[in-house]
């Protein structure tokens, strides 16, 4: 059996379903490519013309994209290209819309252009005022977010050009106005498509340096097209996202990339730029010598107000005299002593008066002035009723110890039962000194006898 008859008669719809038994036809693979390819829709794209080669009716060039290094090689008819108005020439920003194309028979792929447009200068402008416009909405430009610039930065961060003549500038000048500035240089593609790259690049390196205090990227001016790359919507969101200060030294005076915008100080050159970093040393020498020569003045008007002033003090009488007030209150304290110790003396001796008076007032009613004209207390010296006073003659009925008190002192003595009524009352003896014996006053009268010699009491 041959080959041909062994193959499948049926091909696979789908590439999926292909295998090496069963394979499509080169020619198969190239229609359905060609197939795809041309229900694929035409494409507006921009891009940068960087070669241009005419070949009769035809001419070929390839496009860059305008922020990353991808080309792509196009071909357009010369009809297509004789409707813009100026030649299209490298270099040349332009609009074009792309159509893909396969070619069976070589199996080639071609971008034919059916229609391109220049971007012109007033195209480029209001795209980029949309974007400003869109980025200013976000507050990427508002003041609140500007980061203040030290006021003598320990190192510059410089984002330049190789070699540039605005490198020179901002060394140059910063260098005479502070001979002690440093700096860390990084030298980038300051235009082109890689110059947005290389720019954040640097500036992402620099900002992480805890080293430097501000960071410049300065370019010395341009053309539009030039200074494309510092109005780049990813170069802007990553100035504002610095935590560094950043200073946009671009261009010229009536150059205004978006960069300005965002930027914490804009300079108008590179050389003012270099002048707003760092302060004149001549100026802050001359201004030192200012500030010190006023501070002299001030302090030696203040000295001589002073002195006035303290002279004018010691002209005063108070001061001529300083012990007249001293003695003026010696006198007045000596004056109140004397006051004072007459009148204490006085209301001591009114209060010795008195306490004299209220002394005899008591010793005149005291129980020992009624001992002292002759009178005695008697008190009972036995019996539950130990030291009571007697005061009837019923407490004493028949025999008691007695304890007697008189002027004197205290003696002992004995009660002595009474006789039957009517007998003559015994006599009462004492050691101490013999009395005249009393009547009793009733029948219970007792006698007292002394059983003990006197005691005197304190």
């Amino acid at each position: 059996m041959s080959d041909e008859q062994d193959r499948p008669t049926v091909l696979p719809a789908t590439a999926g379903e292909t295998s090496p038994d069963n394979p499509w036809p080169l020619r198969l693979l190239s229609e359905k490519l060609k197939a795809h390819i041309d229900r694929t829709p035409s494409c507006w794209v921009e891009g940068q013309v960087i070669e241009l080669n005419h070949r009769g009716k035809a001419s070929y060039l390839t496009l860059r994209d305008v922020d990353a290094e991808i080309s792509l090689p196009a071909s357009i008819w010369a009809t297509n290209l004789d409707r813009i108005a100026s030649p299209l020439e490298r270099g040349s920003r332009v609009v074009a819309l792309l159509k893909p194309e396969f070619w069976l028979k070589t199996g080639r792929m071609n971008m034919s252009v059916k229609d391109i447009r220049p971007v012109g200068l007033g195209d480029l402008l209001a795209r980029i005022e949309r974007l400003r416009q869109a980025l200013a909405s976000e507050g990427l430009f508002d003041e609140e977010l500007k980061l203040p610039l030290p006021y003598l930065p320990h190192r510059i961060g410089l984002i330049t050009g190789r070699d540039s003549d605005a490198k020179k500038d901002v060394l140059r000048n910063a260098a005479l106005r502070w001979p002690a500035v440093e700096f860390e240089i990084r030298e980038v593609a300051v235009q082109g498509v890689t110059a947005v790259g290389q720019v954040m690049s640097a500036l992402a390196e620099l900002d992480a340096n805890p080293d430097v205090d501000v960071i410049v990227i300065a370019r010395g001016g341009g053309s539009l097209e030039d200074l494309l790359p510092f109005s780049n919507e990813e170069l802007i969101r990553a100035v504002a996202a610095a935590t560094t200060p950043v200073v946009s030294a671009i261009g010229h005076e009536a150059d205004r990339p978006l960069l300005d915008y965002v930027a914490d100080l804009r300079a108008s050159t590179p050389t003012d730029a270099a002048k707003r970093i760092v302060p004149d040393v001549a100026e802050e020498l001359s201004g030192l010598a200012y500030a010190r020569e006023q501070m002299r003045r001030i302090i030696t008007q203040r000295v001589e107000r002073e002195a006035e002033r303290l002279e004018h003090l010691r002209s005063r009488p108070v001061m001529a005299q300083p012990l007249v007030m001293v003695d003026s209150r010696a006198e007045e304290l000596t004056r109140l002593r004397q006051t004072a110790t007459t009148t204490l003396s006085t209301a001591l001796t009114r209060a010795q008066d008195r306490i004299t008076h209220l002394r005899a007032q008591l010793l005149a009613l005291s129980p020992q002035k009624t001992l002292d004209r002759g009178y005695a207390v008697v008190h009972l010296d036995d019996g539950p009723e130990t030291g009571s006073i007697v005061r009837d003659p019923a407490q004493v009925e028949g025999s008691h110890a007695l304890l007697v008190r008189v002027a004197g002192g205290r003696f002992a003595a004995r009660s002595v039962p009474s006789t039957a009524a009517g007998a003559a009352a015994p006599r009462a003896t004492t050691k101490s000194s013999p009395s005249r014996a009393a009547k009793p006053r009733n029948k219970a009268a007792a006698t007292i006898e002394t059983t003990t010699e006197e005691r005197n009491d304190a």
